[in-house]
């Protein structure tokens, strides 16, 4: 009875493993050959020395195999919008006999490129590939394959590139443009950058037209030519506006080694010339610094009689404008200016200031020096007062004779010691400033100083104003 058990067993595992495989086979039916590699050499060729050979070699990969004996590749040309030249080759599988088993296989084949062939960018498409099921029968058929990329040129980046005496000729919108509204476009399949405001058309001035133009492939160079003389000349990229009417330019890139001659014609009107305008700005009278902060009235400014025109605070620690009313923060020279934009109806304007003193309450300063000094006394008192009782601060310019410590006057050597005593002023109160000098007379008196320095169980006695330790002994302590 158990034996009989473990052969029903047996047969029900039996049973579903082959389900199990078929149900295997059934998706590899479906699964597409993948591609390994696509490769072409030489991927450019010269006409002018005959005819040429190129290599082809795909390598395709399937989890069962491939059924497919050869490939066809084709080398297709655009040469219009509805017509495409084509010629094609062959390429053999390398394994033989042929394995239908192999996971991944390798197709081989050349092509023959006659000298009378039409120079250009030739794209390159493999036909599809079938699979082989483990059932016996062809599997999937793979999609079309085309080479890997192999260069950065716009359109012809894994194609294959056939020159007549060195020449491409290759048919390609080398740029695109205007970004400006405009009644014409040089276009292509692939976006445009976005449409900027339109440059100033007016008589008098210029437009770069390679700021509004985009280059869509390297190695060519974007130029401007006027096919209007008399309305506008050309330099560069540059249109010279030179009068009021119609100017009609041609945007074009010259013919290169790889690409042909490309152009767009278009036209723009001029306007009359812009003016910059002038803006006449009313004074304002002085103000006390008294109270504050506080806020003056101005009078409105137009330009034209009806566009007003708001300044800007050169000082805004002084003063800030606000609508016709001035904020005043502090005393001193309050500066605003005004200034228009240009606009496509004018030029901008120059700037323009309007300024007005915040007068501040004046202060005297008392300072007074001894006539003479003996220089070794070493240092004299400051005293010096403002009337407004605020804080007085201490500077010299007779560096090496004397200097200054806070209020204290450091006498250094004989001679001349100018001191400067300084009320800095506030907001409300203006700055002050005494001057006076004393004349150091006598020498300065220095002291001497002993230290007494170690070194191991020597010990040596060093004097002077700043004694030291010799090399390598060290202060005793």
């Amino acid at each position: 009875m158990k034996s009989k058990k473990l052969i029903s067993l047996f047969v029900v595992n039996l049973v579903w493993a082959t389900f199990l495989n078929l149900g295997s086979a059934n998706a590899n039916l479906y699964e597409k050959p993948k591609l390994i590699s696509f490769n072409f050499t030489p991927n450019e060729v010269e006409l002018n020395s005959g005819t040429a050979l190129v290599e082809f070699s795909i390598k395709v990969s399937h989890p069962v195999g491939i059924s497919s004996e050869t490939v066809i590749v084709r080398l297709q040309k655009r040469i219009s919008d509805y017509s495409i030249i084509e010629f094609s080759t062959l390429l053999k599988r390398v394994d033989s006999p042929i394995n239908t088993g192999l996971k991944e296989v390798t197709f081989l084949g050349r092509a023959s490129i006659p000298a009378e062939t039409t120079p250009g960018v030739w794209n390159i498409i493999a036909d599809p590939i079938k699979s082989y099921s483990s059932i016996g029968v062809e599997g999937w058929e793979s999609d079309k394959f085309v080479p890997e990329n192999i260069r950065s040129m716009k359109n012809a980046e894994n194609s294959l590139l056939i020159r007549l005496n060195r020449e491409l000729n290759f048919d390609v919108q080398t740029f695109v443009g205007p970004t400006f509204n405009s009644d014409r476009y040089a276009t292509d399949s692939l976006p445009m950058n976005p449409i900027e405001s339109t440059p100033i058309f007016r008589a008098g001035e210029n437009v770069d037209l390679a700021k509004y133009f985009q280059l869509r492939v390297k190695g060519v160079q974007l130029n401007v030519n006027t096919l209007t003389p008399d309305t506008c000349s050309s330099i560069g990229t540059k249109l010279n506006l030179l009068k009021k009417g119609y100017c009609e330019y041609k945007v074009f890139t010259p013919k290169s080694s790889d690409y042909i001659y490309k152009e767009f014609i278009a036209g723009v009107e001029i306007k009359s010339p812009r003016i910059k305008p002038e803006i006449y700005v009313a004074t304002i009278a002085n103000v006390n610094a008294s109270g504050l902060p506080k806020v003056i009235s101005r009078n409105p400014i137009y330009y034209g009689g009806t566009e007003l025109i708001f300044p800007v605070s050169e000082t805004p620690s002084i003063c800030i404008s606000v609508g016709n009313e001035i904020k005043i923060f502090s005393g001193g020279t309050c500066t605003l200016s005004y200034y228009m934009s240009e606009t496509e109806s004018r030029l901008a304007s120059d700037k323009y200031l309007q300024t007005f003193e915040v007068l501040r309450d004046p202060q005297t300063i008392s300072f007074t020096l001894p006539i003479t000094a003996n220089a070794s006394s070493k240092s004299l008192s400051l005293t010096a007062a403002a009337s407004s009782g605020a804080a007085v601060t201490y500077s010299t310019t007779s560096t090496g004779i004397c200097s200054i410590t806070g209020s204290t006057l450091n006498l250094l050597t004989s001679g001349n010691c100018t001191v400067t005593a300084t009320q800095a002023g506030t907001s409300t109160l203006a700055p002050a400033s005494a001057t006076a000098t004393v004349m150091l007379t006598g020498a300065v008196v220095t002291q001497k100083k002993s230290i007494t320095c170690v070194k191991g169980k020597s010990t040596k006695k060093v004097s002077g104003t700043n004694p030291k330790c010799p090399k390598g002994f060290k202060l005793k302590k």
